[in-house]
């Protein structure tokens, strides 16, 4: 198990149940980001792969 694992686990067990937009979830990665500057590089990645997750073009 990574370090991370924990955290999504937690994210699960605690709203696992509820249903978010992706324009919630873009406000809530800008605001982390803003609270948190040395994220910014692994937030963008993740906004990327989430974001191309569908694009035959980059199997």
């Amino acid at each position: 198990m990574y370090f991370t694992d924990r955290g999504i686990e937690e994210l699960e067990k605690r709203r696992g149940e509820e249903e978010v937009s992706f324009e919630w979830l873009a406000e809530q990665l800008r605001t982390f980001v803003d609270l948190n500057p040395d994220f910014e590089v692994p937030v963008e990645r993740l906004a990327t792969w989430l974001a191309r997750l569908d694009d035959e073009d980059e199997e």
